[in-house]
C-alpha cells in the first residue's frame, strides 16, 4: 500500500473516533450538577416564563440526542455558544487563550526533543560510563519530579534569589522577547518529564539497534561512526520514539493546567480551570474536546511519521 493510500486511510478511519470523542464529551459535561440556567439565574427564583426562555435558549428542552446533533453542527462550523457567566463568544474565549499555550507547549516539547534525544544517544554510545549512569539518574529524578513543585522551585531560585528571570507575566505581545524570557521557566518546567522519558526512551532504542547485525556490517565497511550512529542506527531507533511523542502531547496539555495555574500564565489550562469552578459548561465543552481532537489528530500523525520511517508497515 502506497504512503498516500494509508495516509488516507487512517485519517478516514480517525473521523468515526473523533465523532466518539464528541459524543463523550458532550455526555460527561451533562452529568454535572446543575444546568446552565441554574447558574446563569445564579439558583435564585424566577418566573417561569424566563426560566423556559433559557432553557430554551441553551436547547434544554429538547429530547438529549437532538441537543447533541444542535451541538455537534455549531461546533463544525466552530461555533461553541456563549459563555454562562458573560455574553462573550467561547470561541473569541478559546481563540485569545490558544496561542499562549501553543506557544508554551511547543517551546517545552522542542525543549524535550532538543535534550531528551542527544542525551539518550550519547547514553547510549557510552553506556556504562559516568555520562551514562549520571543521565539515568538525572532523568530518573525528572520524571518523579511534580511539576508544581518544580515551577515554584524554579521561581525561588532563578525568579527570587538570582533574579535572572521575571516571574510576572508581562503585559506585552506573546513573542516579544519579554514575554519569551518569561516563557523559559514554564517552558522547562513542563518539558523536564518529557526529556527524562526521551532520554531513557532513545538509550533503550539505541542501544538495541547497536546490537543488530546491519551494525556491525556498517563498521566493517569502514563508515564513520558518526555516520552509523546518525544515518542508520538513529532512524531506526526513532520508531518508537515518535510513538512515544505523540502520547506525550497529551501529558503536555495536561501538565499545562498545573503549569499555567503556577506561573498565572494566561492560556487555555487557566481557562479550563476557571471554568469548572464557575460551571460555564460550554467552555468545558469546548476546551476538553480541543484538548481530546489535540491528541487524536497527534496520534494520526504519528503513524504516519511512524509509516515514512519504516516502510515496511502497512495497515
Amino acid at each position: 500500500m502506497s504512503l498516500r493510500r494509508y495516509v488516507l486511510r487512517r485519517t478516514l478511519l480517525t473521523l468515526p473516533i473523533l465523532l466518539g470523542v464528541s459524543a463523550l464529551t458532550f455526555g460527561l459535561v451533562k452529568l454535572l450538577p446543575g444546568t446552565p440556567v441554574d447558574y446563569v439565574l445564579q439558583f435564585q427564583e424566577a418566573t417561569p416564563e424566563l426560566r423556559a426562555s433559557l432553557r430554551a435558549q441553551y436547547h434544554l428542552d429538547e429530547p438529549i440526542w437532538r441537543q447533541y446533533l444542535l451541538w455537534l453542527s455549531d461546533v463544525l462550523r466552530l461555533d461553541f455558544g456563549e459563555r454562562v457567566i458573560s455574553d462573550r463568544s467561547v470561541s473569541a474565549a478559546i481563540a485569545e487563550r490558544l496561542p499562549e499555550t501553543l506557544a508554551l507547549g511547543s517551546i517545552a516539547f522542542l525543549i524535550a526533543l532538543l535534550v531528551g534525544i542527544p542525551t539518550g544517544v550519547v547514553a547510549a554510545v557510552r553506556r556504562g560510563t559516568f555520562l551514562d549512569e549520571g543521565s539515568r539518574v538525572v532523568a530518573l529524578a525528572g520524571i518523579a519530579t511534580p511539576n508544581f513543585w518544580l515551577g515554584l522551585l524554579l521561581i525561588l531560585v532563578f525568579g527570587v534569589h538570582l533574579n535572572v528571570v521575571p516571574v510576572i507575566p508581562p503585559v506585552a505581545p506573546l513573542f516579544a522577547p519579554e514575554s519569551l524570557a518569561f516563557l523559559v521557566l514554564p517552558a522547562i518546567t513542563l518539558g523536564t518529564a518529557s526529556a527524562a522519558l526521551f532520554t531513557r526512551l532513545t538509550r533503550s532504542a539505541v542501544t538495541e539497534q547497536l546490537r543488530k547485525e546491519y551494525v556491525r556490517a556498517a563498521r566493517a565497511k569502514g563508515l564513520p561512526e558518526r555516520t552509523v550512529i546518525v544515518k542508520h542506527v538513529l532512524r531506526n531507533s526513532l520508531i518508537s520514539v515518535v510513538t512515544v511523542a505523540a502520547v506525550q502531547v497529551a501529558f503536555l496539555v495536561d501538565g499545562a493546567v498545573v503549569v499555567e495555574r503556577v506561573f498565572s500564565w494566561p492560556g487555555l489550562g487557566r481557562l479550563l480551570v476557571r471554568a469548572i469552578l464557575q460551571r460555564d459548561f460550554p467552555v468545558v465543552q469546548a476546551v476538553v474536546l480541543l484538548v481530546a481532537t489535540a491528541v487524536v489528530v497527534a496520534n494520526l500523525l504519528a503513524d504516519i511519521v511512524y509509516a515514512w520511517l519504516d516502510p515496511r508497515i502497512t495497515y
